[in-house]
């Protein structure tokens, strides 16, 4: 019975890992920079654009000044007067400083995602915060 409870246990744990490798994961201790860019596409209803879009913010997770990376769509909240959903996709990353953020502003990866991927956006905006303690 032991052997059976085990191997059960062993499986649910196997089932329940996470393999991706295209984000990195939110960490658990947030490091304490944020950098949230919001992205307007020129096309704003071609969802190709958008996957393209997509595809390209993922290729910053390789960053290693990265220590958190969330890529976003508009959720579909309650509509309301302080909410703005019109841009295309966002990205939030956490820095541990702002020496590393601006590491992966001139990393190499970061400047061919912009040279690869600007064609796609009218518009960007940048929000950067630091944590209060």
């Amino acid at each position: 019975m032991r052997l059976v409870t085990l191997v059960f246990c062993l499986i649910a744990i196997i089932c329940h890992a996470d393999t991706s490798t295209t984000e990195k994961a939110m960490p658990t201790q947030i490091a304490p920079l944020a950098h949230q860019v919001y992205f307007w596409l020129k096309n704003p209803d071609s969802k190709e654009d958008q996957a393209k879009l997509i595809e390209g913010i993922k290729t910053l997770a390789a960053i290693p000044q990265i220590k958190g990376l969330h890529i976003g769509v508009p959720a579909s909240t309650e509509k309301r007067d302080v909410v703005d959903n019109s841009y295309s996709a966002s990205e939030l990353l956490f820095f541990d400083n702002a020496a590393d953020e601006h590491a992966y502003q001139i990393h190499p990866i970061h400047q061919a995602f912009v040279d690869n991927y600007s064609h796609l956006w009218s518009k960007v905006v940048v929000y950067d915060s630091v944590s209060v303690k």
